[in-house]
């Protein structure tokens, strides 16, 4: 398999008081891949420290195969990375439709607005019902539904979702992971999943990795996962 995303040996923190204690891991092309664990072991630091909004004291991040570790936020943008950060990030005053906008705007995905608009309204149809709608009026999952589509205008190719089912009822869960597997069966991304919903997160993983106190303790595929229960009940809880 061919890796999108390979990080090595990781470490950041905030001033003085480290997070990342030298986690490694690896995204292939194509592949969803999910970080678990509980909260507060690292896994939204590792997302930012990868982004750049933190800055990586010690070890390497490649992108398909470019090493990428100290590039800038905007410059990694530039090369098809992006992150959808836990909570709405939305503009509430604004319609849905100016909120996709606003995710347009690298050089190369200004160019292609309506293929990506038409994109995002097949994947979600209520949107487009909505587009005129203002978003901060939408439900939760709604504008879980728009603060992810904002993130495909960019065009990118890896998509990084930080606890994209957080606060929602079960059933939009259900939803939010849909959508997840079909950026990656329908659009071919490749995305990196932190959550702390661990039996959905399996469900929809071709790989996981177990965070804990910012170190990597275990990964695997999600039937290896799911068929240890020491793992299970170790970092999981389930």
């Amino acid at each position: 398999m061919d890796s999108m995303l390979r990080i090595e040996d990781l470490e950041s923190g905030y001033g003085p008081m480290q997070v990342l204690w030298k986690p490694s891991l690896i995204v292939n092309k194509g592949s969803i891949t999910s970080l678990l664990g509980p909260n507060g072991v690292g896994k939204s630091t590792l997302l930012y420290t990868v982004l750049g909004s933190v800055e990586p004291w010690s070890g390497k991040i490649f992108y398909e195969d470019e090493e990428i570790t100290h590039f800038p936020t905007h410059k990694k943008v530039d090369l098809g990375i992006s992150l959808v950060p836990e909570g709405k990030h939305l503009f509430g005053g604004m319609t849905v439709h100016e909120n996709l906008i606003m995710g347009a705007y690298r050089k190369e995905a200004t160019k292609n607005i309506s293929e990506s608009l038409d994109l995002v309204y097949s994947l979600f149809p209520i949107l487009k019902e909505r587009n005129k709608q203002q978003a901060g009026t939408l439900s939760g999952g709604q504008q879980q539904m728009v603060t992810i589509a904002r993130a495909l205008m960019s065009k990118p190719k890896l998509i990084m979702l930080d606890e994209p089912s957080q606060g929602l009822a079960p059933k939009l869960v259900g939803e939010v992971f849909e959508t997840v597997e079909k950026l990656q069966t329908e659009v071919g991304l490749t995305i990196l999943l932190v959550e702390q919903n661990a039996e959905a997160s399996l469900d929809a993983a071709n790989y996981v990795y177990i965070m804990h106190e910012g170190q990597i303790k275990a990964e695997g595929s999600p039937e290896k996962i799911k068929g240890s229960s020491d793992i299970r009940e170790a970092y999981l809880g389930i």
